[in-house]
């Protein structure tokens, strides 16, 4: 899956989110507050006018003090993302997680 993302992401860091949903692998990241983060990304795209994506995380650091579960993250605020080898299965049973109101969605986990 190649899309084309306009605004102010990279075009590397726009093709390991499409190609992480596509291939349902864990991604490791840098959020904020400087430590590193595990988790399964599910919608990436725009969401209010700002280049969000959904995830599950699984390990880390959170402000919301809750190191997993449902965040939804602000693209620019990432760094040093790696999509690692270690996949998932697909959409968790809490779907409903999955925000109905995107500007613009560029991928979603199936």
């Amino acid at each position: 899956m190649r899309v084309e993302v306009p605004g102010r992401l990279s075009t590397t860091l726009n093709s390991d989110l499409l190609r992480a949903i596509a291939d349902k692998r864990l991604v490791e990241f840098v959020y904020k507050t400087g430590r590193t983060r595990l988790a399964e990304p599910h919608d990436y795209g725009i969401r209010h006018g700002v280049e969000r994506l959904l995830v599950f995380q699984l390990s880390g650091d959170s402000q919301s003090g809750a190191s997993h579960g449902w965040k939804e993250l602000d693209v620019a605020q990432i760094r040093q993302l790696r999509v690692t080898e270690h996949p998932f299965a697909g959409t968790r049973s809490e779907s409903a997680q999955h925000h109905r109101d995107w500007d613009t969605l560029f991928a979603r986990v199936s």
